[in-house]
């Protein structure tokens, strides 16, 4: 029986969980929220993440009816991610390690929502479509690897929503990217926006560069409304997704799709996922946003997962990186 513990805070969320062989015993997480068109700074949202981590740990604690007597390892995100943000929360881990004298873990923010992802839903070897407010990635695992097929060349999908949030004025309550979907629902006319897929990879700058410029012009003139804009963006950033998933399941022989990330739990995009995985005879594996949405039990399952194969990281080399590959980490826990 081993249990683990995981620190998450690399961008506006700061989470605690905590792992016993796959089952999730406790979960909690608080979001830092910024008024309707800000972003989050990565000074205040550290600022946010020191001043609730140990209200969220001692939670942590207290619903999975446990000690720290009882936690085999203390995992934390390491990278990537917001500077400030990732430093407040590993100076937390490292402290709670030494005080409980128990072993560290620094975890890829990527490979932690893959192993969630492969947890809760069962997939056994599915291509991966990563989708956040700061990466874009399609991924298969081979040889001890998870390799990159595609990427965004510039801002992440997740970043493109929020940033066209902000334009709209869109309420970052739960979130912009909710906020877009919901409103995308209501949308009616699609508005045609430029589609940039380069071989296995995309670019999403250009996209948001057009529509906020044409934004203002287009809604003040009756030409369309912000629930048409909001539908045509979302149509357009997940075709372009769609298309980049099916050709790396095309090029490994996969037959199973994961998606993971804070935009893997819009129902749109898992829709037309699914439309492509239908006709290929292929299965769509996603969760919602308990397990989606960066949380510390990501953290935990792939601590758990390393901590079991021999991994460990030494207090001296305990720091944070803001840019840490996927493809970086060795898989050591898999064949």
């Amino acid at each position: 029986m081993t249990i683990v513990i995981g620190f998450e805070g690399s961008a506006n969320k700061i989470g605690v969980g905590i792992i016993q062989d796959g089952k999730v015993l406790s979960n909690p997480r608080r979001t830092y929220i910024t008024p309707p068109g800000q972003g989050f700074l990565p000074s205040d949202t550290a600022r946010h993440h020191r001043s609730c981590v140990l209200e969220v740990l001692h939670e942590a604690l207290e619903e999975a009816k446990i000690q720290p007597k009882d936690i085999d390892c203390v995992a934390y995100t390491k990278g990537p991610g917001m500077g400030a943000p990732l430093v407040s929360v590993a100076i937390v881990a490292r402290t709670v390690a030494q005080l409980w004298k128990k072993p560290l873990l620094g975890v890829n923010h990527c490979i932690g929502h893959i192993e969630m992802g492969r947890l809760i839903t069962g997939a056994e070897n599915p291509t991966v479509l990563y989708v956040s407010g700061g990466n874009t990635q399609v991924i298969s695992y081979s040889e001890h690897r998870y390799r990159i097929f595609g990427e965004t060349i510039d801002i992440a999908v997740g970043n493109c929503l929020d940033r066209f949030a902000r334009v709209l004025k869109i309420p970052n309550d739960p979130s912009p990217g909710y906020n877009i979907e919901q409103m995308a629902k209501k949308g009616k006319k699609f508005v045609e926006l430029p589609y940039t897929v380069k071989g296995m990879d995309v670019s999403f700058s250009g996209i948001l560069s057009y529509i906020e410029d044409m934004a203002h012009k287009m809604l003040s003139s009756g030409e369309c409304t912000p629930e048409d804009l909001c539908f045509s963006l979302q149509e357009t950033l997940f075709a372009m997704l769609v298309e980049i998933t099916e050709r790396a399941m095309a090029h490994c022989g996969s037959q199973e799709v994961l998606i993971v990330g804070g935009v893997g739990c819009n129902v749109r995009l898992q829709e037309m996922m699914e439309i492509m995985c239908k006709e290929r005879s292929a299965k769509l594996f996603a969760t919602d946003e308990r397990f989606c949405i960066d949380n510390g039990a990501m953290i935990a399952q792939a601590g758990w997962e390393m901590f079991r194969s021999g991994h460990m990281t030494p207090l001296e080399d305990s720091w944070i990186t803001q840019r840490y590959r996927t493809d970086e980490v060795e898989v050591t826990w898999r064949d």
